[in-house]
């Protein structure tokens, strides 16, 4: 009986050795085994592992891809039209040994180290000959992009970190030339404005001239048509008259009297002052003409 306790006692220290002695490494993880800060085993694969107990142990590493997010840089491509870039970049631990020697203060290092080479590479890259801020701003940034990434994947490969793909988010002018771009463009709108309202003035003046000129051509000639007409009525109404004197030239006479009536009388309160021999009235006096 009193062995019992002794043997409870070696079972649960039995028990605390095998526990201390294993660890599980998920499938988002991988694993280091370390003895006095040296490393002594890698485990990459998803399942358990064994460690000594008291005297190693286990450092986890992040098996994701992961992203990071660059700070905003001022470039200055080829065309010296200065632009302001940030980035984002997607990486992934890929081999914890190099990383866990490169980067001894851990994830927060390993960030920090990628910012600085992400950041040298999109200068060099965005800075090269050839390289415009319209290509930037063009489709072509794919390339760039492209270039970007692989250049920085060669630079973080020794720190054990494989950068996947990097792309650029934003492309803007810096907040200095934002005023002077602002009234550039402001100015040629204007001037284009300006532009469009002397080409439409300079197209009404002319559409006011020529209808200027239609009115005083048609005018001219319903003038010319005008009087043609009159003249041509006038011949007509003097053949007339010569026809109506040649014919009858007592009566022709008598038509005229009382043609000159009819105008000399108009109205109704019109009054004449003739004398008393006047021949006016002859054609009233007597029955027989002179």
């Amino acid at each position: 009986m009193k062995k019992l306790p002794i043997l409870f006692g070696l079972v649960f220290v039995a028990i605390v050795l095998v526990m201390s002695s294993l660890f599980i490494v998920d499938e988002r993880q991988k694993a280091l085994v370390l003895q006095f800060g040296q490393i002594k085993a890698v485990k990459e694969e998803p399942g358990l592992g064994f460690k000594i107990p008291f005297i190693q142990n286990v450092e986890y590493f992040d098996d994701r891809i992961l992203s990071l997010d660059t700070a905003a840089i001022e470039v200055t491509p080829s065309d010296d039209r200065r632009l302001v870039v940030d980035a984002f970049a997607r990486f992934r631990i890929s081999d914890v040994e190099a990383f866990k020697r490169n980067m001894p203060l851990g994830m927060s290092q390993a960030r920090q180290e990628l910012q600085g080479i992400l950041l040298d590479r999109i200068r060099v890259v965005l800075g090269e000959d050839g390289v415009t801020s319209n290509t930037i701003l063009s489709s072509d940034r794919a390339a760039l992009m492209q270039k970007i990434t692989v250049q920085s994947r060669a630079r973080a490969q020794g720190f054990g970190i494989e950068v996947i793909d990097v792309r650029l988010k934003q492309t803007n002018l810096p907040e200095q030339n934002l005023d002077a771009t602002f009234a550039r463009m402001s100015a040629e709108r204007a001037r284009e404005a300006a532009d469009e309202r002397a080409r439409g003035q300079e197209a009404a003046q002319r559409v006011r001239a020529q209808a200027d000129r239609t009115v005083v051509e048609l005018e001219s000639d319903a003038r010319r048509q005008a009087e043609i007409t009159r003249g041509e009525a006038d011949a007509a109404k003097n053949k007339i008259y010569a026809d109506a004197y040649g014919a009858d030239p007592e009566f022709f006479e008598f038509y005229r009297s009382l043609d000159a009536y009819r105008q000399g009388l108009k109205g109704s309160n019109t009054t004449m002052v003739l004398s008393p021999d006047s021949e006016f009235f002859d054609y009233l006096k007597s029955d027989v003409g002179r």
